[in-house]
């Protein structure tokens, strides 16, 4: 068998409100967990993220989902009709600008608690790099 992701564990002041936020804005299913203390976002059929409930402090983290065309159409519209500033670059200022190094489209976002979400139509970690010489 091959390796898979099957679950990250997602820190967050509220569970359940930071869950539903990223379970709506790439509209997928999420529900309370019937065995652990998460509320899990569905966001495939192979992985899914466990929002768990901390008050201590926590790493901020950053989450990449690569989708296609039609689906990162269907996030910017729902980023933009909640208010959810974006930006094409993993930090820094709030440019509301669609990056498009690479040869396919990506942004960035934060959720309430910090953490950095990003969508992107082209894995520039999977493209091979180049060989001297």
């Amino acid at each position: 068998m091959a390796i898979a992701l099957d679950h990250l564990i997602v820190p967050a002041r509220d569970r359940t409100a930071s869950a539903q936020l990223l379970a709506r804005l790439l509209d997928v299913p999420w529900s309370e967990s019937a065995v652990a203390p998460f509320t899990e976002v569905y966001v495939s059929d192979s992985l899914t993220l466990d929002f768990d409930q901390h008050d201590a402090p926590f790493p901020v983290l950053h989450f990449c989902f690569r989708v296609d065309e039609a689906k990162f159409d269907e996030i910017l519209q729902r980023l933009t009709a909640a208010g959810i500033p974006y930006r094409s670059t993993p930090g820094g200022e709030t440019d509301m600008k669609i990056n498009t190094h690479g040869g396919g489209r990506l942004m960035y976002w934060n959720e309430p608690d910090g953490h950095v979400w990003e969508a992107l139509t082209v894995s520039y970690a999977r493209q091979a790099p180049a060989r001297p010489g």
